[in-house]
């Protein structure tokens, strides 16, 4: 079994993983080259926009038969169960990582970064709130918000399976309701609301799994690309020189419902949410190029990217390994870039290892066997 061959959607994939990686390391030199500081939207947004253009390909590739309803709930399910399993094993590896920090540097203030310090001086609610969700670590939020998303993912794909011009009404009706009400989702034991609020999000989610299809309204952006990507470069030069000379308006004088008005990472609001629609149709265009020019960058990212989740996993601990270098070093250009390229190069090893093993046991399981 070999592993299928690169494609724009795992290069995207891994071109974000590798960025998320150096976004969550604060302050670090080469942070400044990513696509984060001239953008409204980030790569949470290509990250979670591409999760859902990859559920897509699972509902609707071809089979000879079509899948049971029972079948893809079961295995969307399935994912889910998965990707929680990852959510705790991560959560729990940061913290002792932030334990044994704090114990061989005898600092103690370690044990507060990221939202950590409930968890060592209040562990009994904290612990039922990490294995509910309801308390995350900061920088280790997204999978949590891909866990609710593939839970509801079960729904989405049967409501296209059964009524698909309906799903993205629906949507959008909700993500409407969530910025105009609002409705947050509370955190627990500590008072807050979730950093990535999942109904807002889903409508990234679902814009990725509906401009997939090959009709309706991923037909008609394919028809249209071209008017598109010219309407997509004011928005973007725009949204890149008020972000870059931080030209942000006075939250307080905007109209109510004010979600509707600003720029938030939390509700993935319009202003955002749009901005980025506009960067996806631009940045469409130069994979062939790429493919074209830098073969190399494309294989390397689309390894990251068909292996994503260990490649994630494997990045947030990085991302804080990486934190505690540069707290304990001063972080300088030296530090940092010893940061980014050990930490690239441990995500491309975790990555290349599982389609390395896959391999292996694909040969020897055509080895013929010995004669008797």
């Amino acid at each position: 079994m070999f592993p299928r061959e690169a494609n724009a959607i795992d290069f995207w994939r891994g071109f974000a993983l590798i960025t998320i990686f150096i976004n969550h390391v604060p302050g670090i030199y080469y942070a400044r080259f990513t696509h984060a500081n001239y953008s409204l939207s980030d790569s949470a947004d290509l990250f979670v926009f591409l999760a859902g253009w990859s559920l897509r390909l699972l509902v609707g590739s071809p089979r000879p038969t079509p899948r049971a309803t029972r079948y893809l709930v079961l295995r969307l399910g399935g994912r889910a169960v998965e990707l929680y399993a990852a959510q705790i094993m991560l959560t729990m590896l940061a913290l002792a990582i932030l334990a044994a920090s704090a114990t061989l540097l005898d600092n103690p203030l370690l044990l507060e970064w990221h939202n950590a310090s409930s968890v060592f001086y209040d562990p009994i609610l904290t612990h039922i709130g990490l294995a509910t969700l309801t308390h995350q670590l900061g920088y280790f939020d997204i999978l949590p918000l891909y866990v609710v998303l593939m839970m509801m993912a079960p729904i989405f794909a049967v409501v296209d399976r059964f009524a698909p011009n309906w799903l993205l009404p629906l949507s959008i009706a909700l993500y409407l309701v969530t910025l105009i009400v609002p409705l947050p989702i509370p955190t627990w034991p500590v008072d807050g609301q979730w950093f990535f609020n999942p109904l807002a999000w889903q409508l990234v989610f679902v814009l990725g799994f509906v401009l997939a299809r090959e009709d309706g309204a991923g037909g008609f952006v394919r028809r249209h690309i071209d008017a598109i990507r010219w309407l997509s470069l004011p928005i973007v030069a725009v949204s890149a020189y008020i972000v870059w000379n931080r030209l942000w308006p006075d939250p307080t004088l905007m109209p109510q419902p004010r979600l509707l008005f600003i720029a938030d990472k939390t509700y993935v609001t319009p202003m955002r949410l749009i901005q980025f629609l506009a960067l996806i149709a631009l940045f469409s265009a130069t994979y062939p190029i790429i493919k074209r020019w830098a073969s190399w960058l494309v294989d390397f990212c689309a390894r990251l990217g068909r292996n994503s989740l260990i490649v994630f996993c494997v990045g947030s601990l990085l991302s804080l390994i990486g934190q505690i270098t540069r707290f304990v070093y001063r972080g300088d250009i030296v530090v940092d870039t010893v940061v980014v390229l050990l930490g690239v190069a441990i995500m491309a090893l975790s990555a290349w290892l599982p389609e390395w093993r896959e391999q292996v046991r694909s040969r020897g399981s055509t080895r013929p066997l010995p004669a008797s």
